[in-house]
C-alpha cells in the first residue's frame, strides 16, 4: 500500500483498527501517534497524514493536503472481455500504469459466459482499479464501462489517434504507429487502443476496426494473453508518449 486512499467524507474520522487499512499502517508498517503516511482522498488531492492518537475508537489523523495526485494518462483501452481471473490482473495492471478508461466490450469469438461475471456486479472490478491505483500511489481511479458488442463500444469510445491490436492483419508495428502519430502531434484529444479477447478479432471487425478509421498494428509475431498484450501496449503507448520518462 503506497498511499492510503479516504473518501472525503472519512477526512477528519478515526480510521476503524479493524479496517484494511488501519490493519495495514498498525500491522505492517507499525505506525504510532506521531508518525506520518503518505494519504490522498480518492479522486482528489494527495498529501501527508499525522496519526495524533490511537484508541479502541480507532486511529486518529489530521491530513494536509500537497498536491493534486498523479494525473491518468490520456490513453483509453478497449478490450475484448476476458476471463475474470485475468481481468482482475489486467484492471489492476492498467490503472497502476495510469490509463484513464477502460471500455470492456463483447466480442464475436469471445466467451460470452464471461460477460455473465459478478466481477462488475459486486464492485470486484473497482477494488481491482482502486487497488492499482494505490499500487501507483495515485489518488484518481480510471473509469470502467461495459459494452455488450464491439460496434456499440467504438460508436462510444473517443480519441485522437485509434489503434486496434492485431497479430493476423497488422499494417504497421504500434512503436511505428504511435511514433508517426507523435510526430505528427494529433494526440491532444489522447489515444485508444483496442486489445481483443483470448480468440483475438474477426475479420468482420477488423473490416470493422478499418471503417472507424482504426490502424491495425502488430506487437510482433507472439501470441499473448489478453492481459500481457493489454500491459504491454500501454507501456509502448505511453513511452512514446513521454509519460514514462
Amino acid at each position: 500500500m503506497n498511499i492510503c486512499l479516504f473518501t472525503p467524507e472519512e477526512i477528519g474520522k478515526p480510521l476503524a483498527l479493524k479496517d484494511e487499512r488501519g490493519e495495514h499502517l498498525i500491522k505492517i508498517l507499525h505506525k504510532k501517534a506521531g508518525d506520518t503516511f503518505t494519504a490522498g482522498i480518492v479522486g482528489g488531492q494527495s498529501g501527508t497524514a499525522c496519526i495524533s492518537g490511537i484508541t479502541e475508537e480507532g486511529i486518529f489523523f489530521d491530513f494536509k493536503a500537497e498536491g493534486d495526485g498523479k494525473p491518468l494518462y490520456p490513453l483509453k483501452m478497449i478490450i475484448g472481455f476476458p476471463r475474470p481471473i485475468q481481468l482482475k490482473r489486467l484492471l489492476r495492471d492498467v490503472a497502476a500504469l495510469g490509463v484513464s478508461e477502460v471500455h470492456l466490450t463483447g466480442t464475436e469469438l469471445g466467451e460470452k459466459s464471461y460477460m455473465q461475471s459478478t466481477l462488475l456486479e459486486k464492485g470486484n472490478a473497482y477494488k481491482m482499479l482502486f487497488d492499482g491505483t494505490v499500487q501507483a500511489g495515485g489518488t484518481h481511479i480510471p473509469q470502467i464501462f461495459l459494452h455488450q458488442r464491439l460496434e456499440e463500444c467504438l460508436s462510444a469510445v473517443k480519441g485522437d489517434v485509434l489503434l486496434a491490436l492485431d497479430n493476423v492483419r497488422p499494417a504497421k508495428s504500434l512503436g511505428q504507429a504511435m511514433k508517426e502519430s507523435c510526430g505528427r502531434g494529433g494526440i491532444a484529444g489522447g489515444v485508444v487502443a483496442a486489445i481483443g479477447s483470448e480468440r483475438g478479432w474477426t475479420d468482420r471487425e477488423r473490416d470493422l476496426f478499418c471503417q472507424k478509421n482504426y490502424t491495425l498494428c502488430g506487437m510482433g509475431c507472439r501470441i499473448m494473453r489478453t492481459e500481457t498484450a493489454a500491459t504491454v501496449a500501454a507501456t509502448i503507448i505511453l513511452n512514446e508518449m513521454g509519460y514514462l520518462k
